[in-house]
């Protein structure tokens, strides 16, 4: 799994003291009322809105800020219902591009998200011009304080887990998508509530990027995209080499 984590690394290589904290806060309060809006608004009952609110919680998100967005969630009161949309195309330097939205109206959010390809250089597609190089997996993340590597290695895998690796931060697990359920409900009864429990892109055919211009070119890229409100995730397939990575890490 070094790729999805080389990938992750990268994509949140800004941190959150380069984001606005409302932003970020407004990504976390949209996924808790999709959760909601999607099944019970109790989070005992509802997995996906249990995951949500513990990676509010995992970003110091204020208590109140988490029951509205459930209530919102849980009611139609102002008539917004969020769908879950998919775009897919090329960064600078051919890297493919899926972007995952929440969004109220796509009339908006498609020509933002296609304005913002064509200014940085790069192109958005059509749905499943680049899926091929990506497969859909089952994530799971938990905080490294929970358990050893060891541990969570040989418990993961009892759960049906295909790959963990562990660092002095996180364990990341990946699964396929229909042991998703399977696997979280098996982990969380063992570890507590997961960091995060969703599918995700993994990137099966990489790119390399051995450029430190072109690295910073693509990462300013995903950071922009990033930073667009109705964006949740953004996967990509580069393989940034180690060496631009460290030149990049002292910056």
């Amino acid at each position: 799994m070094s790729g999805h984590s080389q990938f992750k690394n990268i994509m949140h290589r800004k941190g959150a003291q380069d984001q606005l904290r409302a932003r970020v806060f407004s990504k976390l309060a949209k996924e808790i009322t999709i959760a909601a809006k999607s099944g019970l608004p109790d989070p005992a009952s509802n997995p996906r809105l249990r995951t949500a609110i513990q990676a509010a919680r995992a970003e110091n998100m204020p208590k109140d800020n988490i029951e509205r967005a459930i209530k919102k969630g849980s009611s139609n009161d102002d008539g917004t219902v969020y769908e879950e949309v998919r775009y897919e195309g090329f960064a600078p330097g051919n890297i493919a591009v899926i972007v995952e939205a929440s969004t109220d109206n796509r009339n908006r959010t498609a020509p933002v998200l296609r304005s913002l390809f064509g200014k940085r250089g790069g192109n958005l597609g059509e749905t499943n011009s680049v899926a091929f190089n990506f497969e859909r997996v089952g994530y799971i993340e938990y905080p490294a304080s929970v358990a050893s590597a060891d541990e969570m290695f040989e418990q993961a895998i009892e759960a049906g887990a295909s790959d963990i690796e562990s660092d002095d931060q996180t364990h990341e697990i990946t699964c396929a998508t229909e042991d998703l359920a399977q696997v979280r409900d098996a982990l969380e009864a063992k570890f507590g509530t997961p960091n995060a429990a969703r599918l995700e892109w993994k990137p099966v055919v990489t790119v390399e990027v051995t450029d430190v211009d072109k690295a910073k070119s693509l990462l300013d890229f995903i950071d922009a995209l990033n930073d667009e409100e109705d964006v949740q995730r953004v996967f990509h397939n580069a393989q940034i080499a180690p060496e631009v990575l460290a030149k990049l890490e002292e910056e």
